[in-house]
C-alpha cells in the first residue's frame, strides 16, 4: 500500500522500510475503531526551503492509512494547506511547527485522543521535542507516539549544536536519564519518564551501517 501510494516508508527503491515496523506495532488496531495522527503530509515543505503557502497535490502517507485501518480517523498536521482533500475520516489542521505556542494552541483546541501518534514533519530537533512534548498528553494510554527520520536535520530549521532527538532517547534508553543541553526541556522530559512503557529506536531499514532513524515510545496502558 505504501509503494503504490508513493510514499518513503514502503519498500520501494530509497524507502525507509518504515511498514515492516507499522505492521508489526499497529496490525492489532487494523480492524478496530482507531484515531491516527500524522504531522507532515507531503514532503518538499519549508525545510526544503519551498514556500509553507505551495501548491500540495498528494499525502502518501494519509492514503496509506486510510487504505490500511477499516475504522480509523485520520487528523492531518502540515504547515502548508491540505484543506482541498475532503472524507469523512480525515480532518485537516493547519500548523507551522516553528514556534512552540502554535504546537500548543494546537494541541488545546484538538478534540480527538489519538492511539498513534506519527511525526513526519520538518525534522528539525526541536521541532520533533516540542511537539512531543505538546501533543504527548493526547496520547491514549497504551498508544504509540512515532518520530520518524531521526537521521536528517533540516538546515533551514536546525540550530548548530542542537541536541539531536535520537541522542536525547539514546541517553534515557542507556541511563534512565534524559540529557539535554536546554536543562528546561531536559526537566519536561524527565517528567514524563514514568508514563513511558517501552522505548525503542530502530535503524534505517534496520540495517547496521545505517543511523537511528525511527523512534517509537508507548505510553503505558
Amino acid at each position: 500500500m505504501a509503494d503504490k501510494n508513493l510514499t518513503d516508508k514502503g519498500n520501494r527503491r530509497q524507502g525507509h522500510r518504515y511498514t515492516l515496523l507499522y505492521e508489526f506495532f499497529l496490525h492489532p488496531y487494523r480492524n478496530q475503531p482507531v484515531s491516527l495522527l500524522e504531522m507532515g503530509l507531503q514532503i518538499g515543505g519549508p525545510e526544503m526551503k519551498k514556500s509553507a503557502d505551495r501548491q500540495t497535490t498528494r499525502m502518501p502517507s494519509v492514503q496509506t492509512w486510510l487504505e490500511y485501518f477499516s475504522n480509523v480517523h485520520v487528523t492531518g498536521l502540515d504547515v502548508s494547506d491540505f484543506s482541498w482533500f475532503i472524507d469523512p475520516r480525515f480532518t485537516f489542521v493547519r500548523c507551522d511547527m516553528n514556534e512552540r505556542k502554535n504546537i500548543r494552541t494546537t494541541a488545546e483546541n484538538m478534540f480527538r485522543r489519538f492511539d498513534v501518534i506519527i511525526d513526519d514533519a520538518s525534522h528539525a530537533s526541536l521541532h520533533q521535542q516540542h511537539g512531543f512534548l505538546e501533543f504527548w498528553p493526547l496520547l491514549k494510554p497504551g498508544g504509540i507516539y512515532v518520530i520518524e527520520d531521526l537521521m536528517w536535520q533540516p538546515p533551514a530549521y536546525e540550530t548548530a549544536g542542537e541536541t539531536k532527538t535520537r541522542d536525547l532517547f539514546r541517553s534515557y534508553m542507556e541511563t534512565g536519564e534524559f540529557t539535554h543541553r536546554s536543562k528546561s526541556l531536559q526537566e519536561e522530559f524527565q517528567a514524563l519518564r514514568a508514563e513511558f512503557g517501552f522505548v525503542h529506536l530502530f535503524n534505517d531499514q534496520y540495517r547496521k551501517d545505517t543511523k537511528e532513524a525511527i523512534l517509537v515510545v508507548q505510553k503505558l496502558p
